[in-house]
């Protein structure tokens, strides 16, 4: 029988959940309601009606304090009643601390607590005049996520009495196994038969399937092993998962005929990856010889470095894409708590010890008609935000660095980069902690979380674009609890040497996880009937699939097993043995004694076939609009500071916990009131230590239209340049690329797919130029393809998008820099030269300028810049140093003058702009690259401008102690504002 108990806040208890929900409404659907309360309710299923009265008068459900709680309806006093709650198979975390709740609370034996459930669902009372149709847009549009949850709407004549509903999955016979008659199938089936089950799998790799299946060789060793000729639905599932693009990397990997029509050159370039990102860190390390930073590069879950001669560190960025365009909060909590697994499962396990994340949003103010399916961009950005900061701060891992980047066409698909640093011992009982070493014999272990449906198919949907018809099983929902019981556990069980390799049940579940470790052993043999479930129904190749979250899979020497187990029911984390690593050369699944799946290994790893792509480049021509003459100079510089990509992000950034682990130097703000923008978060991870990390990015996807090569030369120097600004050696840095790329197939829904190639193309030689250049080599990485939306008539593609990560190591945190002025009287120099470089930037974008010319990087000048900085930096030459980025000079200074909350006097006639002499507008608002803004001590002046002879920099002028920025050139003051209106305009526009 099923129960319902309601729970509210007193009526003396302010309702603040309440009135969020009502300022939501009114700011994001623009509805006029009153007022709006809430009410929890929890469906108890498997108790008495008595067990139930007793848990309530308890208070297991409730806090007595300030709630009251009812096995009887609490609404009362409303218009509109609109209750959600979760779908049935999507994973309820608070139902289910709520059911360990009554357990504890009626000490239920183990049999009577496995048969309880709860489910949860809000029910949100509003009053206002609205229509049905009204209300109805408020559940749709801003309460309930429809792929994920179910929503009752009720007017208050109505009745809040609601039918108690159960939220289990129906049980579907657990052990079926299908094969599949792909030898029946024409072309055109084969093709239906992937989209319908979300398989992502191409015409030709379709073909290599079946053509594997029918080889003679094939149909005797299967039957064997006891397997059918036709391959099961499991097998299928698996090799689409492992070829999906998301895992396998298809298009970096491909054969690309590369024609350049403004050469008339051609070539062909046989993997992206190999040859501009593999070969570029190859060149690297070889140049650094001895000084090689590297110890684990492009083979594991997260790239090694050596941070000191005790301690290694690892770093990896990730994008959770396609799962947060359907469901922002739940996409982003699994993005961030998916890529804390990644250092979990590298080597042998590092230590988390901070978070860093990227957002590429559309407008917030977007008020056009949304096409099905998508949600509003503000909608994805509280849900992007609250998602990342439950992952984060509930598993105690600072977040330390990041940005928010807005343009229009991330309305069909957002961008969320996550990314996750962590340290490990350099040895571990005697051997390199960085490496793995599990072999044939050793047992299959699933710690963490159970499998439920959520999260199946996630690396294939994330494989095509998003679509009307995207399912919503794709979408995982994580608990950052249960993942950091696990955490806890694995570090203890790593120190106690109890396991001998570990990875992450990412993308793919335990189809992946299992597979990647069996190739190093040849094989493994693993029982899905043990696997735990969070309910049942599941079919076999669900568990395989499943990524279901906080789960790790490791392998176990026998000797080892009886202890492992043992500590994990000592530290409540469930460790279920599935099977044993081998030697078999076969990825083998049963289900007790069904047969589920046998394949291959070196098949199933290398049997996807190669693409073979066209690129064509030719750059496209847009003629440069005349800069327009600007009255107001001063309210120019605070609609500039006001631009969704300047403006102030501490609204999102106060939400994360940067103080976690007390090992925070450089926070994400500075200042005299702590509202200036940090260049990089720097953190003490040693605390015994002086020496740091400093954590920076770049990201400049603005620069794209004009020329990708350009755009990804910004983004590598901008991440360089803003690591060296907060006091990292240039020279011991290391990077980490992600690659966000709309459809660069050429097709007919994708009929300028041969221009998105070359693009992609000119981006990965700038990235292998500039990482030789600059002696910064990748060590991780990740490419997200696909990222277009299709539906209702309308195609959107993301701006093709590179991050690009630095981590650099700071000798000294006590010598590190930031960005506000500090005293009065201090000189005000600018290095590196200013061109007319407006393409693309802020100003273009804020004056509708068109055209002109593109940013570009000279990497010797600006190697030689920023070993300088460092050098000047650990002299206690300068007092504060900011990057020219978004909005250039005149941004850069505001922003300086705010953090500091003081005063300048800089004369443009200053700025090193060798060349034809440039506007006002250029010299303040040129992005120009590689150019950095520092103070230096009167007395100290001397000995910086040694260091910089011979070099592009220059005097402009001083800080003041009169609170105001003054520009002038040739002897007229531009504008004088004072540095609190700069301030209100710098935090205004997203301060809700």
């Amino acid at each position: 029988m099923l129960f319902r108990v309601h729970v509210a806040l007193k009526p003396t208890v302010i309702d603040t959940p309440g009135r969020k929900a009502a300022a939501a409404v009114k700011n994001a659907l623009g509805l006029d309601v009153r007022s709006a309360r809430i009410v929890k309710v929890f469906t108890v299923e498997g108790l008495t009606a008595e067990q139930v009265e007793t848990a309530v008068a308890r208070g297991a459900l409730h806090d007595p304090v300030l709630h009251e709680a009812s096995l009887s309806p609490l609404a009362s006093g409303y218009d509109w009643l609109i209750e959600v709650g979760f779908r049935p198979g999507v994973t309820d975390n608070e139902g289910r601390t709520a059911r360990e709740t009554l357990a504890v609370v009626l000490g239920l034996p183990p049999e009577a607590a496995r048969g309880l459930s709860v489910y949860t669902s809000t029910q949100y009372l509003f009053s206002g005049d609205l229509s049905r149709e009204q209300a109805g847009h408020i559940a749709t549009d801003l309460l309930a996520n429809e792929l994920i949850q179910r929503y009752e709407l009720r007017a208050a004549s109505e009745g809040a009495d609601i039918e108690p509903k159960a939220a289990e999955v129906t049980a579907q016979g657990v052990s079926e196994v299908a094969t599949i008659d792909i030898f029946a199938m024409s072309d055109a089936e084969l093709m239906d038969f992937s989209r319908a089950n979300t398989l992502a799998l191409s015409l030709s790799e379709l073909h290599a399937i079946r053509d594997h299946f029918a080889s003679d060789e094939v149909v005797r060793a299967r039957a064997k092993l006891g397997m059918p000729k036709l391959p099961t639905d499991a097998e299928i599932e698996i090799l689409a998962q492992t070829w999906s693009e998301h895992c396998k990397h298809k298009i970096f990997n491909a054969r690309i005929t590369y024609r350049d029509e403004e050469s008339g050159g051609e070539e062909v370039v046989d993997s992206l990856f190999k040859t501009c990102i593999a070969a570029s860190t190859r060149d690297v390390r070889a140049a650094k010889g001895e000084d090689d930073l590297c110890l684990s590069v492009f083979k594991d879950n997260a790239g090694v470095f050596r941070f000191t001669d005790e301690v290694a560190a690892c770093v990896k960025m990730e994008t959770h894409n396609s799962p947060s365009a359907l469901d922002p909060y739940g996409g982003a909590l699994t993005g961030i708590v998916g890529v804390n697994r990644d250092p979990m499962g590298t080597g042998m396990g590092a230590e988390l010890i901070c978070n860093t994340d990227v957002f590429c949003f559309a407008s917030p103010f977007h008020e056009a008609e949304l096409p099905p399916r998508l949600l509003h961009p503000r909608r994805v950005l509280e849900g992007v935000r609250e998602g990342v900061e439950h992952g984060g701060n509930k598993s105690g891992i600072p977040t330390v660095n990041g940005s928010i980047v807005f343009d229009e066409r991330y309305l069909g698909k957002p961008l969320v980069y996550c990314g996750t640093l962590g340290l490990m011992p350099m040895e571990l009982q005697g051997r390199p902690a960085y490496e793995k070493y599990h072999q044939a014999g050793d047992a299959v272990v699933m710690v963490g979380g159970r499998i439920g449906k959520d999260g199946i198919h996630g690396a294939t949907f994330s494989s095509e674009e998003l679509h009307e018809g995207s399912p919503a099983t794709a979408v995982q929902i994580g608990d950052p609890i249960t993942q950091r019981k696990m955490y806890d556990f694995l570090m203890r069980a790593r120190d106690m040497g109890l396991y001998s390799a570990i990875t992450d049940n990412g993308a793919g579940g335990l189809s992946s996880s299992i597979g990647e470790m069996a190739e190093a052993t040849g094989g493994a043999r693993i029982d899905l009937e043990k696997a735990p479930l969070k309910y049942p129904g599941l079919r076999p190749w669900e568990v395989l699939l499943s990524e279901a979250q906080e789960r790790m899979s490791l392998a176990v020497p026998p000797k080892s097993l009886p202890e492992f187990l043992k500590l994990a029911g000592e530290m409540d984390v469930e460790a279920t043995v599935l099977g044993e690593f081998t030697d078999s050369g076969y990825f083998h699944a049963t289900w007790g004694e069904t047969p589920v799946a046998c394949l291959d290994m070196e098949f199933l790893h290398e049997g996807v076939p190669q693409m073979e792509l066209c690129a064509v480049w030719k750059a496209p021509r847009v003629e440069a609009s005349p800069l327009p003459e600007v009255a107001d100079q001063g309210g120019l510089l605070r609609r500039m500071l006001g631009r969704l990509n300047i403006c102030s992000k501490e609204y999102v950034v106060r939400q994360y916990d940067h103080e976690v682990q007390g090992g925070s130097a450089v926070k994400p703000f500075v200042g005299l009131c702590l509202d200036g923008p940090a260049d990089a978060g720097v953190i003490r991870p040693v605390l015994e230590s002086e020496q740091g990390l400093a954590v920076s990015h770049g990201i400049c996807p603005k620069f794209s239209d004009f020329d990708t090569y350009w755009m990804m030369a910004g983004a590598l120097d901008e991440a360089v340049r803003n690591a060296v600004a907060v006091g990292a050696d240039p020279d011991r840095m290391i990077g980490v690329d992600n690659f966000c790329w709309c459809d660069p197939v050429q097709s007919e829904k994708t009929p300028d797919g041969e221009y998105k190639l070359a693009q992609l193309v000119r981006a990965n030689r700038a990235l292998a130029h500039f990482c030789r250049s600059y002696g910064v080599p990748c060590i991780s990485g990740k490419d997200s393809m696909k990222n277009d939306y299709t539906g209702g008539g309308a195609k959107i593609s993301i701006p093709p998008t590179v991050l690009f990560s630095v981590v650099g190591i700071v000798p000294d945190v006590s010598k590190c820099l930031t960005s506000d002025f500090k005293r009065a009287g201090e000189r005000i120099y600018l290095l590196g030269a200013t061109a007319a470089e407006l393409a693309g930037t802020e100003l273009a974008q804020e004056l509708g300028l068109a055209g002109g010319a593109v940013p570009q990087v000279d990497a010797l000048a600006a190697q030689a810049r920023y070993r300088a900085l460092f050098t000047a930096a650990g002299r206690g030459l300068v007092s504060a140093c900011h990057d020219c980025s978004d909005g250039g000079l005149g941004v850069a200074l505001a922003e300086m003058a705010i953090g500091g909350r003081m005063g300048a006097a800089v004369d443009l006639d200053a700025v090193p702009a060798p060349g034809e002499p440039l506007s006002d507008l250029a010299l303040l608002y040129a992005e120009s690259h590689s150019r950095l803004l520092v103070t230096v001590p009167e007395d100290k002046a001397a000995d910086f401008e040694a260091l910089f002879a011979g070099q592009a920099a220059g005097l402009l002028g001083r800080t003041t102690d009169d609170a105001a920025v003054r520009v002038a050139r040739g002897g007229r003051e531009l504008f004088a504002e004072p540095v609190d209106g700069l301030a209100r305009a710098f935090k205004a526009t997203l301060d809700w």
